[in-house]
């Protein structure tokens, strides 16, 4: 089996490099895009909220640790696409 893998890197080097690429692209995409749908469901649920207070209350924002959770995972997701985006540019060159 190892000896097919090295074979198959040999002739194909770049094809190869390529499935690198889209190994790091899907989960920053997926995270990027689940990450974008709890920020959505969250301010809507916040929206829902004010509606329902009070005018002299204060005004409902999202708390910190859900604002950096998010930051977090945004950077992540971008950094997942711009390694596959390296190496599919990479794989350019080979």
């Amino acid at each position: 089996m190892s000896l097919h893998l090295i074979s198959l890197f040999s002739a194909h080097p770049a094809k190869l490099i390529n499935l690198l690429a889209l190994l790091f692209a899907c989960p920053g995409g997926w995270l990027l895009h689940a990450t974008r749908r709890r920020e959505q469901r969250a301010l809507a649920h916040l929206a829902e909220q004010s509606e329902r207070r009070a005018v002299d209350q204060p005004m409902l924002l999202l708390d910190v640790a859900t604002l950096r959770m998010n930051r977090f995972f945004y950077r992540f997701g971008f950094a997942c696409l711009a390694l596959a985006l390296l190496v599919s540019w990479i794989s350019t060159r080979v």
